[in-house]
């Protein structure tokens, strides 16, 4: 018996928006997180506009799901461990200010509490504008060293050190080194 396709597009509004709430995102969180408009995520959830491969692998990487199961109408229990590959994980890329952020925690605690992997390349730098009063960031170097800048206060922070300061002030994570620097961020919203 041969198999039918069906020619429309599957519905993957209803879906999206389940995984979004399920894990306790806004449009704006979702958003920002996979590099799709809010605009976009709209009209997806409201079955205006179908996502091309490329938003919908965006789209699966930051809910933390494979394609398969943002395009079925299905949406499947969480494994018990769920193991996401490198290659999986959301990263943001600031070519131009010599950074790359791998974001590794859960999109579900966006807004609350996020951890994120830092590389600068040399001379490469992280500015930041102010962001929701009471939050602060705290920041492990595990490779290299950098320079934290909160407020025109600057401190080196080297291997192994741990800067802790208030991130609702203009603040910059810079390497000043010869060497790639490496280090484990923590934001904590308040």
């Amino acid at each position: 018996m041969k198999k039918v396709l069906s020619n429309t597009p599957p519905e993957v509004g209803a879906t999206l928006q389940k995984l979004r709430l399920d894990r306790g995102l806004t449009l704006e969180d979702l958003s920002r997180t996979a590099g799709v408009s809010k605009s976009m995520l709209s009209q997806i959830e409201r079955e205006k506009a179908n996502p091309t491969i490329a938003v919908a692998w965006r789209l699966a990487n930051a809910l933390g799901v494979t394609m398969a199961e943002l395009l079925s109408s299905e949406v499947p229990q969480q494994d018990v461990i769920r193991l996401l590959e490198s290659h999986e994980t959301p990263t943001l890329s600031g070519e131009h200010a010599g950074y790359v952020l791998r974001i590794l925690g859960p999109m579900d605690l966006a807004g609350k509490y996020e951890w994120y992997e830092l590389m600068l390349a040399p001379g490469g730098s992280l500015v930041s504008n102010p962001h929701d009063p009471g939050t602060s960031e705290h920041l492990t170097v595990l490779q290299g060293s950098v320079e934290i800048e909160v407020d025109n206060t600057r401190k080196k922070v080297k291997v192994g050190a741990t800067a802790r300061y208030e991130a609702d002030k203009s603040h910059a994570i810079r390497n000043t080194g010869k060497t790639e620097a490496k280090a484990l961020m923590v934001v904590i919203h308040r």
